[in-house]
């Protein structure tokens, strides 16, 4: 009797184990952490405004993401924002690429698109684009649109 409860805790442990693991893997991938290595450099964008940009948001170039952002830190001297990226090792991107916030979709979440440049000059780990792109502020578009242009 004290043989066969031994085997039942046994492998009802060894189930409650691997479920476990099986909960930190799928939380790790989901949360896109990285444990083991970083396939990952640094850059900046300098901005004007980010509006609904998110750390975490996805870099995309031609569509494809290349990285996350890292950080959005606001300059309290000239009140510009400086986006910290993360971008795949593999990626190069020339020192006259453009850097903009772009919407997916109507109202979906916000990105940064790179548009390569032409330059053979690579930008190095913590480089940072000149040439950006502020965000479309559709509310502002709008109440344009509506209520038309104030002109004193």
């Amino acid at each position: 009797m004290s043989d066969k409860r031994y085997y039942i805790e046994l492998t009802v442990g060894f189930f409650v184990l691997i479920s476990l693991l099986c909960v930190g893997y799928l939380t790790i991938k989901l949360g896109k952490m990285e444990l083991i290595g970083h396939n990952y450099y640094e850059i900046k964008a300098r901005f004007s405004r980010v509006t609904g940009l998110k750390i975490g948001n996805e870099v995309r170039i031609s569509g494809v993401a290349v990285g996350r952002v890292k950080d959005i830190v606001l300059d309290p001297k000239d009140f510009s924002v400086t986006v910290v990226m993360d971008i795949k090792k593999n990626i190069k991107i020339s020192d006259d690429s453009m850097a903009a916030v772009k919407t997916s979709g109507l109202i979906g979440d916000k990105y940064v698109s790179i548009s390569p440049g032409g330059s053979d000059t690579y930008l190095k780990p913590g480089d940072t684009i000149v040439d950006t792109e502020p965000p479309i502020d559709f509310e502002e578009l709008v109440s344009k649109y509506v209520f038309g242009s104030v002109k004193k």
